[in-house]
């Protein structure tokens, strides 16, 4: 008979006290994503006593149907038009009486000077919009008030927005407050 040697097999007693160990590591040690949205800010709730009239010069109101078609001024538009007429409206160049109302305001760094401040954009939009459009126009709105801000900063101190310092920021955003109420979606015929 030959003599057959067995191979001694190693201890594996503590293989799941190893393993055990490790998974713990790497969960402290590993930061997991966390999840992404947008970036909004909802407005302070409104004193349900107190009723809020806007100047219909005031407001500028963008629908989007439920075919994802943009109808702002009352006209059908392209997205790519939305972003000139918002800057437009926001700033009112040239005093039009057909925009917002312009009113006098003291803003650090700036002094006395006049601006658009009753101003709201209205964006509505049906049921059955598409999301994906609804918030390219909400993008598109909110890169008019980026830009506009941009525009003066670069103006007045020579820097773009994200450079400034935190007053300098607080300034410039007072000068153009973004102001864009989200309604209740409807069903719009």
């Amino acid at each position: 008979m030959a003599n057959k040697r067995e191979v001694p097999q190693p201890n594996t007693s503590s293989t799941a006290d190893i393993a055990f160990l490790l998974l713990i590591f790497f969960l402290v040690t590993t930061s997991m994503a966390g999840d992404k949205g947008l970036s909004t800010r909802l407005p302070p709730p409104v004193d349900s006593d107190v009723e809020q009239k806007v100047e219909e010069r005031n407001t500028l109101v963008v629908l989007v149907s439920q075919e994802n078609k943009i109808m702002c001024q009352k006209r059908e538009i392209e997205l790519w038009e939305l972003r000139d007429i918002a800057k437009e409206f926001i700033e009112n160049p040239y005093n039009d009486i057909h925009l917002p109302k312009k009113v006098p305001v003291t803003i650090d760094f700036f002094g006395q000077v006049e601006i658009t401040k009753p101003h709201v954009i209205s964006l509505q939009n049906d049921r059955s919009t598409k999301y994906s459009k609804y918030i390219e126009v909400q993008n598109e709105l909110i890169a008019a008030y980026n830009e506009l801000r941009n525009e003066l900063s670069l103006r007045t101190f020579g820097k773009p927005f994200a450079e400034l310092d935190e007053d300098r920021q607080k300034a410039v955003a007072e000068y153009y407050p973004q102001k864009i109420s989200e309604a209740e979606p409807k069903e719009y015929k």
